[in-house]
């Protein structure tokens, strides 16, 4: 009698012997090519859902595949642990930031165990514990020694319910907080930033990278690179001390339409250059920016405002006195926070024009311009018009012009500006990095000893949303000597953003036991940079760009010798249910476990993995679900069932072999362009036939047995544990997991014949099986001399013939 498949019972048995026997454990071997395959680590939210399991699982199938073709494969797994939500919890439910991450940690470890993964679990890194951000405040001291760390006072992102700063990456949709959506307001506060900006031309490079082309996309626009002018223009006060205001322009050719000029209402001339008479609606006004989110000053089609400040600027190319405003959709971020105003050919300077009344003056002619006045502005190129001695000079010659003329006079210059603001790490928060700098009466700002690393977060801080960080009111933490000079100080009571502890993860996890560094050197050549990192398109302008900016920092320290840390990056799609993307937020999420222990995780891997392209997502159904239970329980019945030979087919025999190797062909290529639901729709089809022959009986035990050996390691990727059993009981050694992944041989592979189909105006009127290397002409002639076919065409126009290749003949006729 065959035994009944128990994938509970299989699944927690060989787990255990995996775990017992190391089988996993990797360490480095000259004699392999080496494969990094690192999927992104999660945050320890609690729970592990069947979304972080779609990101996960086929991943490790796929570590698993480049395991079997011979790679010595590192594939590790951690915890991304320090963040919001635990010290959320700490306040809401009065329970420890540490106690709150790390059973949560304990659950998603044994969620992440329960999958059957290949994961090394000798090389978890946990990123809260101190073993661990001892070397982020080791990070923060090299980047501080080397300059690219800094304290200033800035206006910064603060969302009032999470009671802390944001990076402009953690600000989305409309200006609200990415955590919470609440809308964001600014502040003014001393803040600790990474120097991000030094690199901002090498960030653009993506050409080495095997990446998605929307997240270069996405990459590029956020450093945000414009081309230009800087150009100078005089204060016609004389009694400020400042005697000029630069403007950043993409169109010096435009100068010569400047009817205004603008200032961010954050600029710190506006004060000194308003009138008397103007104070008081000048000062409203400022007020009223302070509330308003950066969304909203810039959103296209909002009416625009401004203020008149009664001071005016000298236009360097005609003398003209222009009056100087300042406008909330000027940003004190972008350029040098002031704007020669070209209503003609600015579409928001026009509206601002017309609303106020001010002047348009077109400098560059549209095609078929006759002078009248533009009812939209004009952003293209063509003769510069209005503009004085380069009148009839074509606009890119006029550019180049206005900025030879520019230098040559002193009050200009060609410049680049980019969009891309340094990386603000400083966060009011107990649970994160401790900043390791101390503040001294005499001595300054003095960064902390490495050997003193790491400063560890107090156990005995109170956590109120104060909108300052809890550290500041222990005083156990606050109180410290000088490094310096030995007398009192105070210690920096904000914590790191936790992306800064993301930026290395992938280095440790190649030495997570080294005590003396960060990573250890050697071990970081051997494995870096990762060759495969998959994970969310949702980290485009945040993880992995500021991996990127942590990577070439540390090769200009000399600690590494590549400047990117991930060579191919593919992301993944999203699972729906209820009609919305699953996630917390949205209280849609579908816990793995129950399926787990109702239909197995071999079952989990395998529906998450058939649900659809990897990189589009798709729907989660509990029908679906059980058709792959079902499919795997035929595959059990398949293997277990005593085959018996009755009679042999030579042509059943060869018609086996070509199936199987064809299945080795398509499962290998699909499983290397991370298509696992063609992938398995393969490996369905070959199961299909191999119970077919079951019940016939008509090849030999030898052929059958060869067969199934193969599929059982095409299957091993997908479904682990049920591969495993069935290669023990057919006799095979332990383990199918440390076996050489299949090769075929592409005569047998190759497909003899094909099915034809062939078409009259686009409708299926026949099917013929030919040679698979069939011509054009020849599938032509069989087409039309179908005795079905010609039903539909005789006596009528023949158009066209549209051949596709041993697929289809499609015949057009006049109808």
């Amino acid at each position: 009698m065959v035994p009944k498949y128990n994938p509970q019972e299989i699944e927690t048995r060989w787990q255990q012997r995996w775990a017992a026997d190391h089988i996993y454990k990797v360490w480095q071997d000259d004699s392999r090519p080496r494969f990094y395959a690192l999927t992104m680590f999660p945050y320890t939210s609690g729970d592990l859902h069947i979304g972080h399991w779609y990101a996960m699982a086929p991943s490790d199938a796929y570590a698993r595949f480049k395991r079997m073709q011979g790679y010595n494969v590192l594939h590790p797994m951690g915890f991304d642990a320090f963040g919001l939500p635990a010290e959320n919890a700490a306040i809401n439910r009065g329970i420890h930031p540490y106690d709150w991450t790390m059973k949560n940690i304990k659950n998603m470890r044994r969620q992440l165990r329960s999958m059957g993964a290949v994961y090394d679990w000798s090389r978890e890194v946990v990123t809260c514990l101190p073993t661990y951000y001892r070397w982020t405040q080791w990070f923060f001291l090299k980047f501080y020694h080397a300059g690219l760390a800094y304290r200033a006072k800035a206006p910064v992102n603060w969302c009032p319910r999470c009671q802390t700063v944001l990076a402009n990456e953690q600000v989305v949709g409309e200006g609200v907080c990415e955590r919470c959506s609440t809308p964001v307001t600014k502040r003014e506060l001393e803040q600790w930033f990474f120097r991000i900006t030094k690199y901002a031309e090498e960030l653009l490079d993506h050409s080495h990278l095997d990446w998605p082309e929307r997240i270069k996309i996405m990459q590029r626009n956020w450093v945000g690179k414009s081309d230009g002018a800087e150009v100078s223009f005089r204060l016609e006060d004389e009694g400020t001390e400042q005697k000029e205001i630069r403007v950043f322009t993409t169109r010096p050719d435009t100068i010569f339409g400047v009817t205004f000029f603008l200032l961010a209402p954050e600029h710190p001339l506006v004060s000194r250059l308003t009138r008397p008479e103007h104070k008081a609606e000048v000062d409203k006004y400022i007020a009223w920016c302070r509330h308003q989110a950066e969304y909203e000053r810039v959103a296209l089609g909002r009416e625009k405002t401004g203020v008149f400040l009664g001071s005016y600027v000298i236009n360097p190319v005609n003398g003209e006195r222009v009056p100087i405003w300042i406008a909330d959709y000027v940003l004190p971020t972008y350029g040098t926070g002031a704007v020669m105003a070209v209503p003609a050919h600015d579409q928001r300077d026009l509206e601002f024009a017309k609303r106020f009344k001010l002047p348009v003056r077109t400098v560059i002619a549209p095609p078929g311009w006759t002078g009248e006045e533009l009812r939209e502005a004009y952003a293209g190129s063509g003769a510069m018009v209005n503009s004085g001695d380069f009148n009839g000079l074509p606009s890119e010659q006029g550019y180049e012009a206005i900025c030879a003329l520019s230098e040559a006079k002193g009050w200009g210059k060609r410049t680049v500006v980019y969009r891309l603001r340094d990386w603000l790490i400083s966060r009011q928060r107990y649970w994160g990095a401790p900043i390791p700098i101390t503040y001294c009466d005499k001595c300054g700002i003095v960064p902390v000893p490495e050997e003193d690393l790491p400063v560890l977060l107090p156990s005995d801080a109170e956590f109120k949303p104060t909108g300052e960080s809890p550290l500041k009111y222990c005083q156990s933490f606050v109180n410290t000597t000088c490094p310096r000079c030995s007398g009192p100080a105070r210690r920096e009571t904000d914590t790191m953003d936790t992306f800064v502890c993301s930026s290395w993860y992938f280095l440790r996890y190649t030495s997570p036991k080294t005590r003396r560094a960060s990573f250890d050197a050697a071990k970081v050549k051997y494995w870096l940079p990762v060759n495969l990192y998959t994970g969310g398109a949702e980290h485009a302008v945040m993880h992995l760009f500021y991996a990127r900016f942590f990577t070439k920092a540390l090769k200009d320290m000399g600690l590494v010798d590549f400047d990117e840390p991930f060579a191919r990056l593919f992301n993944q799609g999203t699972i729906i249910y209820r009609g919305d993307k699953m996630s917390k937020s949205r209280g849609n999420v579908v816990a793995p476990d129950e399926y787990v222990v109702k239909l197995g995780a071999d079952a989990v891997r395998g529906y998450l993995m058939f649900i659809g392209p990897w990189e589009l997502g798709g729907e989660w159904s509990d029908r679906g679900i059980v058709g792959i239970s079902r499919w795997l329980n035929r595959i059990w019945g398949l293997v277990t069932t005593d085959y018996t030979s009755r009679a042999v087919d030579p042509e059943t025999e060869k018609e086996l072999l070509h199936l199987t190797h064809k299945t080795i062909k398509e499962v290998t290529a699909d499983l290397e362009n991370f298509r696992f639901n063609t992938m398995l729709s393969s490996l369905m089809e070959l199961s299909n036939y191999l119970s077919k022959i079951r019940e016939s009986g008509i090849v030999s035990g030898s052929v059958w047995q060869e067969a199934i050996g193969y599929f059982l390691r095409l299957l091993a990727p997908t479904a682990p544990h049920l591969a495993e059993e069935l290669w023990n009981r057919t006799g095979h050694p332990y383990s199918i997991h440390n076996e050489s992944w299949p090769e075929y041989a592409e005569d047998l592979a190759e497909e003899k014949e094909t099915t034809l189909i062939i078409q009259v105006n686009g409708k299926l009127r026949d099917k013929v099986l030919v040679p698979a290397a069939i011509g054009e002409a020849e599938a032509r002639e069989l087409a039309l001399n179908r005795e079905r076919v010609k039903a539909y065409i005789d006596g009528k126009n023949l158009i066209r013939v549209i051949y596709v290749p041993s697929r289809v003949v499609n015949i057009v006729v006049a109808s």
